[in-house]
């Protein structure tokens, strides 16, 4: 991105999924999560849930990776989400993203995104917030 963007601006649409329980099992290896909600399906359904569902890291890790795409990952310099719903094997996620705030300072622009990652159903899994500087 070599221009800066304005107050309003939406990121393309961008897509993850279906989510699957491959999935969950790569994200518990690489992350160290080894919470067996996340992979097995007995001790979920056990701890009283339908089946085993992602990591909300994981998630927020999808996020962010379109936040970086849209508007730089080496410029992100916060990243802030709070947990809505639940992800679980088959759901199709959407991220969305717009440019809330822009601000001067003294090395260039801050740019405040408002990002959100809704699963396929019209619920709101992750809301965020991303922070980006945009140098001169």
């Amino acid at each position: 991105m070599s221009t800066i963007p304005k107050i309003g601006d939406v990121a393309p649409d961008r897509e993850f999924g279906p989510m699957t329980t491959e999935m969950f099992v790569r994200y518990s290896g690489a992350s160290g999560d080894l919470n067996p909600m996340h992979y097995d399906r007995d001790f979920a359904e056990k701890a009283g849930y339908p089946t085993v569902f992602s990591q909300g890291m994981h998630s927020a890790a999808l996020l962010s990776a379109f936040a970086g795409d849209w508007l730089g990952a080496e410029r992100l310099r916060r990243f802030h989400v709070r947990f809505r719903d639940i992800v679980w094997p088959g759901d199709v996620l959407s991220c969305a993203g717009e440019v809330t705030s822009i601000e001067e300072v003294d090395s260039g622009h801050r740019i405040v995104a408002s990002l959100t990652l809704t699963r396929q159903t019209g619920a709101v899994a992750i809301l965020g917030e991303a922070e980006f500087l945009l140098e001169r």
